[in-house]
């Protein structure tokens, strides 16, 4: 195992099953994954104080809530000082529609992730973003038509050994 956290097979089940079934009970989790309760138990607490978990959510269907906007946007940033990112990201953390951000390597700097109730209002938002002057040069957006593959989860198995799935 290549895992700098030196996972063994037992956490990395841990971390798996809780990825798909984050509310279930220790015993459940320890039936899972072959292991009795207490050991479970201290090896799912390890995991949380070492900070490899780092906290549970609920997966909320959107579109059980209402109409919604899911985009993609590029941003470039016009200068690359140190000091240039942490203002463009202390921007960006301002605004709760604004659910992810990455700082890429390519054409461009930043890839964010977008969720507004209408297209009207991301817009806006976007609006609101260069009037903030954070340093954006251009952006450039894609809107989400459909996603056939929802949240799966990370892939702790590959990621723990270094080896892909089809091997």
């Amino acid at each position: 195992m290549r895992c700098s956290a030196s996972l063994d097979p037992f956490d990395i089940k841990i971390l798996v099953h809780l990825q798909r079934e984050g509310r279930c009970s220790n015993v459940d989790l320890s039936a899972a994954i072959a292991l009795s309760e207490s050991p479970c138990l201290l090896r799912t607490k390890r995991l949380q104080e070492t900070g490899v978990i780092q906290g549970y959510r609920a997966l909320v269907a959107l579109e059980k809530l209402g109409s919604h906007v899911m985009v993609f946007s590029e941003v470039t940033i016009s200068s690359h000082r140190p000091s240039d990112f942490r203002r463009f990201e202390a921007g960006v953390d301002k605004y709760q529609e604004i659910i992810e951000c990455y700082n890429v390597s390519g054409g461009y700097d930043y890839l964010l992730k977008i969720v507004a109730p209408n297209i009207s209002c991301f817009q806006a938002l976007m609006d609101r973003l260069l009037e903030d002057n954070i340093g954006i040069e251009r952006f450039a957006s894609r809107i989400v038509l459909r996603q056939p593959l929802d949240q799966r989860g990370y892939p702790l198995g590959t990621i723990a050994t270094g080896k892909p799935s089809w091997d």
